[in-house]
């Protein structure tokens, strides 16, 4: 059972940068042909698909958040981070991790979501 931990700051102050880290349980980041992505939520809204990094380290973003956005890994913690810079209100969010497989676009297993809130 593949099991998904995000962490990081509950609040982040308009200009800097967000963090959030994906802990990855009962399964390797590295194994073929999964990627693992971030995905947020913002209060009242849809789901917003944010990127990924795949099992090679190659990563890939939404365009609307390419400019802002990178995504690493640390393979020997087995975990995965986001970094969104230059955030504004408009980042507030329940940010996900998940996993989804090559050529599906259903995610299939998800963390459990962490708020972040962007406020001075």
């Amino acid at each position: 059972q593949v099991q998904l931990q995000e962490s990081g700051p509950g609040l982040v102050k308009p200009s800097q940068t967000l963090s959030l880290t994906c802990t990855v349980s009962g399964g390797s980041i590295t194994i073929s042909d999964y990627y693992w992505s971030w995905v947020r939520q913002p209060p009242g809204k849809g789901l917003e698909w944010i990127g990924y990094i795949g099992w090679s380290g190659s990563t890939y973003f939404s365009p609307s958040l390419k400019s802002r956005t990178s995504i690493s890994r640390d393979t020997s913690k087995n975990q995965f981070t986001l970094q969104l810079s230059s955030v504004s209100p408009e980042d507030t969010a329940v940010y996900y991790c998940a996993r989804n497989k090559v050529r599906s676009d259903e995610f299939d297993y998800w963390g459990n979501g962490t708020l972040v809130t962007v406020s001075s």
